[in-house]
């Protein structure tokens, strides 16, 4: 295992923010050419169609990757996995493109942009990277992804300028997911090698499968699932609208925070395989390290920043994402430690049934508290109700490996990143309401609060941040 670490963590972060580049440098476009009641709609049916990505999908990447990475130095057995993925990805897309044409069917209205919806689905079928993240290999699934949402970028500036190319917006997103999953295919040659036909076995370990997709079901109900309930519930596109905007703002930063859990998977999985313990505690107790340092200075600013962010980024009629942003940002934290529990511990060491568990806690917290709060506070409550499950999820993953980790020792790391943070907030949030919101002032209020954070951080002597230091000084000698 001579890939390093680091190298590939910066390779998915990168890999990551470029699945979400688009969508966050279009936002200030698309949300004043699309207006709030469109980007609600696109919402909307969005998270449709995401119950038949999900079963397109059945938890076959996490399995493939896991399996990729156990066989990192057999080839022959990478290959087999290879097409025994593949066959059942190709099973599964066609029983949920049939299953989503006879239910879009009988839908009221309309269904033209439930069509171009589907095209999401077909994309399941060519996304392959989970191959090469398997291997380690980000670099190249960085490189296509570059390409292929730096086009998307410039087609929507060209093609999209009134609230009437909704259609035409899902469309160009859907053929882009395809096409940004079929030109990885480009480097498979260099990896297969010749399997006999009667070696490929696709079911062999579906029950493993299913095992694996079980979380993701109850990950679906609360991530996705609130932006239906939102409207059904509440019959606005609007509420839908503000909610999706917001989401899509911390999402973001929540990339950079558990890009880490697809770097450190195949890297604990491997530990795993050759039964490396000592290796496995300390690349986790480093990961929930790593998650404190990030996420309080998001967690923060978030609150401190959103009244001066949204106005300018989403332009007028968003004034409510401002309190969605706030409520939300709880998720940096909430799901960045389930993130290093669940995908970096229990999924490569075998207990996806104890993470299910966990997810499944969350899913129905949320769902309940979505019947509740929905109809009171509208979007407001559904961001209560995501902040509440998330927590659940990790209060509880925190309960089923108290015997490994020190949970106390968990807590006790965040404690230099929680003060600076404090810190961070109460000065950034005093000069942001002395400020007009502009993109200037924004920035500014961030780049000051970036500098007190790693200040005070450095005033500690915070070990994380002088090993970061000292790498990039070393890179710039």
């Amino acid at each position: 295992m001579s890939k390093s670490v680091s190298k590939n963590y910066i390779y998915n972060v990168s890999y990551q923010l470029l699945l979400l580049i688009t969508p966050f440098i279009t936002t200030p476009y698309l949300s004043r050419v699309l207006e709030p009641s469109g980007i609600g709609t696109y919402s909307y049916t969005y998270s449709i169609v995401s119950y038949f990505i999900l079963l397109a999908s059945l938890g076959v990447a996490d399995y493939a990757q896991r399996e990729i990475a156990y066989q990192q130095d057999n080839p022959h057995l990478q290959s087999r996995t290879f097409y025994e993925v593949n066959i059942i990805r190709t099973l599964l897309v066609g029983l949920s493109l049939c299953l989503y044409y006879l239910i879009i069917s009988n839908f009221p209205g309309s269904h033209l942009i439930y069509w171009y919806q589907a095209l999401n689905i077909v994309a399941v079928l060519f996304d392959i990277s989970w191959f090469f993240q398997g291997l380690e290999e980000f670099g190249k699934i960085v490189l296509r992804n570059f390409i292929i949402k730096f086009t998307s970028i410039i087609l929507i500036f060209i093609l999209i300028h009134q609230p009437e190319d909704l259609n035409k917006y899902v469309c160009l997103i859907g053929m882009m997911n395809i096409l940004s999953g079929f030109s990885i295919w480009l480097y498979l040659p260099k990896y297969l090698v010749s399997v006999p036909r009667q070696e490929i076995k696709p079911f062999r370990n579906f029950s493993i499968i299913i095992q694996m997709f079980l979380p993701q079901i109850a990950i679906q109900i609360y991530t996705v699932l609130d932006k239906t309930m939102i409207g059904v519930m509440t019959g606005s596109p609007l509420e839908n609208g503000y909610y999706e905007q917001a989401e899509k703002v911390v999402k973001l930063s929540l990339t950079i925070v558990t890009s880490l859990g697809t770097v450190m998977l195949p890297r604990i999985a491997y530990a795993y395989a050759h039964k490396d313990y000592k290796t496995i505690k300390a690349n986790m107790m480093r990961s929930y390290r790593f998650v404190w340092f990030l996420t309080m200075p998001m967690f923060f600013g978030f609150i401190a920043i959103s009244n001066n962010f949204v106005p300018w980024f989403f332009g007028p009629g968003y004034d409510k994402v401002v309190p969605l942003m706030q409520i939300l940002s709880g998720l940096v934290i909430a799901i960045g430690l389930s993130n290093v529990t669940g995908i970096q511990y229990m999924l490569p060491t075998n207990q996806q049934n104890k993470l299910t568990l966990t997810v499944v806690c969350g899913a129905i917290v949320n769902f309940a508290l979505n019947l509740f709060l929905i109809p009171m506070l509208q979007s407001i409550g559904a961001a209560i109700a995501s902040l509440i499950a998330e927590i659940t999820v990790t209060a509880v993953q925190f309960y089923m490996i108290r015997d490994v980790f020190s949970i106390f020792q968990i807590f006790y790391l965040a404690s230099r990143y929680f003060v600076s943070g404090i810190i961070m907030l109460i000065i950034i949030w005093l000069i942001g309401h002395t400020v007009s919101p502009t993109i200037i002032h924004t920035f500014i209020i961030i780049g000051i609060g970036g500098i007190l954070y790693f200040g005070l951080l450095f005033l500690f002597k915070d070990d994380m941040l002088l090993i970061a230091i000292d790498k990039i000084q070393k890179k710039m000698r």
